[in-house]
């Protein structure tokens, strides 16, 4: 079953892919799935092990299943002082 879903890319992955809100049609499963997608799309450094997930403003699981309208970030970890 294909979900429309919208991803939302924070600090360095903003950067790497040139965005910060991307809407796309996925068939995969799962978050962790649907973040290979996107890797493999923008050639993403960050191993998803390094990030954190949230799902409509609530963080999430890798293995979560993707719901169809739902709002997905990807959040790499933050550096600061």
């Amino acid at each position: 079953m294909m979900a429309k879903v919208r991803l939302l890319y924070f600090a360095s992955l903003r950067e790497a892919t040139g965005q910060d809100v991307e809407v796309v049609d996925s068939a995969a499963p799962d978050l962790a799935t649907l973040y290979a997608e996107a890797a493999a799309r923008h050639a993403l450094a960050w191993p998803r092990e390094r990030l954190r997930v949230a799902v409509d403003g609530a963080f999430a699981q890798w293995d979560d299943a993707l719901r169809d309208g739902s709002e997905v970030a990807f959040i790499p970890p933050v550096s600061g002082g």
